[in-house]
């Protein structure tokens, strides 16, 4: 995998830096005191440019040498804003430097708003991960006896359905379980990578029409672009874009009987309470939203309190019917206190900490990050014009449409970031269609989208000699990219025909 993406990321990265020039524009809330001026004209301003390069560049270097992507970007972002205040000083006006100002604190609520959401929504499902909710489901639905088709059916049915409340990254990780175990039951390498790539596009298309299905979907509504109900009139276009491509791949699947070693897997105890416990938390934020006009962090944030009050009384029954496995050679069992406190996690009770502790940080600073990167970017007024041709020449459609084939090669985070703060003047239709294009526009590739560099490093089987390799590659995955493209075209056509549009 590796070697192949040495080659693709600059690509990857090149695009990016053009797609946020030309759709880098102020895009300012009701709120805010002044739109920021078009400062592209000091030589300054070029700084800014040039710091997102090179932030980028060496998010591409530290794909080869193990440096943390958000190590880059954050930086960058603290050199980027630097360049911002040069730039807004150097004009000696002080009513435009509190436009600056004005611009950073919207940022940095904004951002923190959706940083902390999505902080909860992973604890929670760190928390059944470690309660031991996927790997039941897992049991489940290999006990059940179904054929090889039937899992392909299964497993992309399950991957559509959780994934508008758990991110695709992790639906697509949980399932992909099934689909090795069976595939190297029967060594059907090529069952396990049209699998792999329908778990990928029903993932992707399954969080579309959720606002908690992806980080695009969340930072429109987010935004008020979309109202919470109105997520689901996407469901249709999604549905069609998983089921087209879905239908010509189960084609080339053998219809034989799935066999595959399944050892048995339970929840824990407090599993279901905390499944309860994240659909009313999901709750909250809509009702807090919808009702009381408050954005939907407090009601999230308000629901991980809960998660770790009923934390803090599992802990202590965990702690009284403690069963400490087979410990460690060494290690005296009456040393068991000690062992709870301090040892790793498998050999103590429940604590809803270390469920915070093993999130994806890296992945929640880069996020933070990129988007701080811009809007300082955004704050200079770059490429009005570019963006003018875009929306106003291409029109809405035509430039929506292509915001999804730009996620699969570019990142779709900044790109619905740099639309966002564009905010162009689109029917209400539009706004639904971006929506869907960014959502589901990473399936055609394998490296556009969180599940699909996922499963090219997870969807491994043994080869003859015992080593590991990868079945799910970018080739492979882009051998069935027509099928994924009518899908996404399909998709695009069922939304036109239920949304009016100009």
């Amino acid at each position: 995998m590796r070697h192949l993406d040495e080659r693709i990321l600059p690509v990857r990265v090149l695009l990016t830096v053009l797609t946020l020039l030309a759709t880098a524009v102020p895009g300012w809330t009701e709120e805010a005191a002044a739109a920021p001026p078009d400062l592209t004209g000091n030589i300054l301003s070029w700084a800014v440019v040039a710091s997102l390069v090179i932030a980028y560049g060496f998010v591409v270097w530290g794909e080869k040498h193990e440096l943390k992507k958000s190590i880059p970007v954050l930086i960058g972002a603290g050199v980027i804003w630097t360049f911002v205040a040069l730039v807004y000083h150097e004009q000696h006006d002080p009513e435009l430097v509190e436009v600056m100002k004005a611009g950073f604190e919207t940022s940095v609520i904004e951002i923190g708003e959706l940083t902390f959401f999505l902080v909860t929504a992973m604890t929670y499902v760190v928390t059944m991960q470690e309660r031991n909710v996927f790997e039941a489901i897992r049991y489940r639905m290999l006990h059940a006896g179904l054929s090889q088709r039937s899992i392909f059916w299964v497993t992309g049915l399950a991957a559509f359905v959780l994934s508008p409340f758990l991110d695709n990254l992790t639906t697509a990780l949980a399932l992909i379980s099934v689909v090795l175990a069976v595939g190297s039951a029967t060594q059907d390498r090529k069952f396990v990578t049209l699998a792999a790539i329908n778990l990928v596009v029903a993932a992707n298309a399954g969080g579309a029409f959720s606002p908690f299905g992806d980080i695009t979907t969340l930072m429109v509504w987010q935004a008020e672009k979309v109202e919470f109900l109105e997520f689901f009139s996407i469901f249709l276009p999604s549905l069609i874009n998983w089921l087209v491509p879905a239908v010509i791949m189960s084609l080339a699947i053998q219809n034989s009987d799935a066999h595959a070693k399944n050892e048995p897997a339970k929840m824990k105890h407090g599993a279901r309470v905390m499944i309860a416990l994240f659909g009313v938390t999901i709750f909250m934020a809509v009702m807090a939203h919808m009702v009381l006009d408050l954005p939907p962090v407090i009601g999230m944030t308000t629901g991980l309190g809960l998660l770790m009050l009923y934390g803090y009384f599992l802990s202590h029954h965990e702690h009284f019917h403690f069963e400490a496995p087979a410990l460690p050679s060494g290690i005296a069992f009456e040393h068991r206190e000690l062992i709870e406190r301090q040892f790793k996690p498998r050999y103590r009770p429940f604590d809803p900490m270390i469920s915070i502790k093993n999130l994806e940080w890296d992945t929640l600073l880069f996020f933070y990050g990129i988007l701080m990167a811009v809007a300082g970017l955004a704050q200079v007024g770059y490429l009005v014009k570019v963006s003018e041709l875009m929306y106003g020449h291409l029109g809405a459609t035509v430039t929506n449409s292509l915001v999804g084939v730009l996620s699969a090669i570019v990142d779709n985070i900044p790109v619905m970031s740099a639309v966002l703060r564009m905010d162009p003047e689109m029917v209400h239709g539009q706004w639904m269609l971006v929506t869907l294009t960014a959502g589901v526009g990473g399936s055609l590739l394998s490296i556009g989208s969180a599940a699909g560099v996922a499963l090219m490093g997870a969807a491994k089987m043994q080869n003859e000699d015992g080593r590991y390799v990868s079945v799910y590659t970018f080739m492979s995955h882009i051998r069935w990219t027509w099928a994924v493209a009518l899908g996404y075209l399909a998709s695009i056509g069922v939304h036109v025909m239920i949304h009016t549009m100009q």
